[in-house]
């Protein structure tokens, strides 16, 4: 219990400065065994992910090209918003414990 406490405060404490909204630390340590959350990664193709992770709960297109699945992660009764952002060639660029919306709402306060 110990582990996953330091494990936490150290990932917030890191997030604090990349964006101005931080992911909670908590989801990566709740939501790490799930499919999407542990294999996807940076690079793989949108089928590669759908594979994985099964169809999103909705799709938007991003203003610069590319896409932005949403999906919702269950757990115990628990709901989580999980994105996996797609570039214009449609591979994996980004993903985390947002909605796509909050992705790009964030993306355009900080500028990244």
């Amino acid at each position: 219990m110990y582990k996953h406490a330091l494990a936490a405060l150290l990932a917030s404490a890191t997030l604090i400065g990349c964006s101005s909204r931080p992911e909670n630390p908590v989801d990566h340590v709740t939501y790490r065994h799930e499919p999407l959350v542990k294999q996807v990664e940076n690079g793989m193709t949108m089928q590669r992910v759908i594979a994985i992770g099964g169809s999103p709960s909705s799709v938007i297109d991003l203003p610069h090209g590319g896409t932005c699945n949403n999906y919702v992660l269950n757990r115990d009764g628990h709901q989580q918003p999980y994105y996996v952002r797609f570039d214009a060639t449609g591979h994996v660029d980004s993903k985390g414990f947002k909605t796509c919306e909050q992705r790009e709402q964030d993306k355009a306060v900080s500028g990244t």
